[in-house]
C-alpha cells in the first residue's frame, strides 16, 4: 500500500521528540497526596457502562473469527461513542455526523469472516464506509495509522488476524499516539488472538451470546448479542457483560456468574437447619 487515506504534517508532542519514533522523555513523575491517590482508586473502580462520555481513544477487541462478534461489538461501541460525542459537541444541532468511516482488514480477516457487508452495517454508515483490504499486517498497521491521523474521518476500525510480529508494543503505542493526537478513535478487533502488550486503554474478550427474542415474531432472528469481558481498562474496573443492540443504541445487563463445577442442586435432600447443625437435627 502507497496511499494514504488522508495526510496530515506529524508534530511532535511533549515529552515525544520524535512521533515517528516516539520515545518517551521521562522526567520528574509529580506525587500525589493520599487524598487524590484515593480519589483516583475510587474513579477507577466505577463500573463500565453504555453511554458515557470518557470514551477512550484505542480500544481491542479479542475475538474469534467462528462468528462476527468481533466486528459486532466493535460498530456497537463505535456508534454508542459517537453518538455520545455528538451530544456533547451541541446537543441542539440537527446535522448529523456525515464523516466517514474507516474499516482496515489484513488478508486474514478477510478470508476468515469476509468483507463488512453493507446491508449488514448500521443504516448511517452505509454508505459513508471506505474499506480498504491490505496484502499484509504491515500493511494494516500503515493504513491504520494513517486513517487515524485523518480528522475528516468519523472513526476508525481495523481488524487484524493472529499475532503478527508487526502488532508489538511499539506499533501499538503508535495508534494510541495518533489516535489521541487527532482524535480520532479506533476499534482494532484482534481475531484468534492471545493478548499480549499493549497500550489500549480499553481491551475486551467477546463471544456472541443468544438473541432475545423478537418482539412481533418469536421465530424471527432476534437483535445482535453479545457476552463481553472487559479484562483491561484505564478508567473502569473489569466486569463481564450482556450486551445488545436495542434500536441503535447499546444496551448492558451483567453477565450471570458463572456456577461451579462441583456444585450439584441437591434440592430436598437438606432440610433447613435454622440456625441449628446438621448434627443436631440428626439427634431429633
Amino acid at each position: 500500500m502507497t496511499a494514504s487515506v488522508c495526510s496530515s504534517g506529524a508534530k511532535a508532542l511533549p515529552g515525544f521528540p520524535d512521533p515517528e519514533i516516539g520515545t518517551p522523555d521521562i522526567g520528574v513523575m509529580p506525587r500525589l497526596s493520599a487524598g487524590e491517590i484515593a480519589a483516583l482508586s475510587k474513579a477507577r473502580e466505577g463500573r463500565w457502562r453504555p453511554g458515557l462520555s470518557d470514551q477512550p481513544w484505542h480500544s481491542e477487541i479479542f475475538a474469534s473469527s467462528s462468528d462476527a462478534g468481533g466486528a459486532g461489538l466493535a460498530s456497537a461501541l463505535a456508534r454508542d461513542a459517537l453518538r455520545i460525542a455528538g451530544q456533547a459537541a451541541d446537543p441542539l444541532a440537527e446535522d448529523e455526523d456525515r464523516r466517514q468511516v474507516l474499516w482496515v482488514q489484513d488478508k486474514g480477516a478477510v478470508q476468515r469472516s469476509g468483507r463488512p457487508y453493507r446491508h449488514g452495517l448500521p443504516p448511517e454508515w452505509r454508505d459513508r464506509l471506505i474499506h480498504v483490504e491490505a496484502a499484509s499486517p504491515e500493511d494494516a498497521l500503515f493504513a491504520l495509522e494513517e486513517g487515524l491521523r485523518c480528522r475528516d474521518l468519523a472513526c476508525v476500525i481495523g481488524e487484524i488476524t493472529g499475532n503478527p510480529r508487526a502488532l508489538d508494543f511499539t506499533a501499538s503505542r503508535r495508534l494510541s499516539l495518533a489516535a489521541e493526537k487527532h482524535g480520532v478513535a479506533l476499534w482494532l478487533v484482534r481475531l484468534d488472538a492471545e493478548a499480549e502488550l499493549s497500550s489500549a486503554r480499553m481491551r475486551w474478550r467477546v463471544s456472541s451470546a443468544p438473541s432475545a427474542p423478537a418482539r412481533w415474531n418469536a421465530a424471527a432472528p432476534g437483535a445482535p448479542a453479545w457476552k463481553a469481558e472487559l479484562f483491561r481498562a484505564r478508567s473502569h474496573a473489569p466486569g463481564e457483560w450482556i450486551l445488545n443492540n436495542d434500536n441503535g443504541h447499546l444496551r448492558a445487563r451483567r453477565a450471570a456468574a458463572p456456577r461451579a463445577a462441583n456444585t450439584q442442586d441437591i434440592g430436598d435432600l437438606v432440610r433447613p437447619t435454622v440456625g441449628r447443625s446438621l448434627a443436631a437435627f440428626a439427634r431429633m
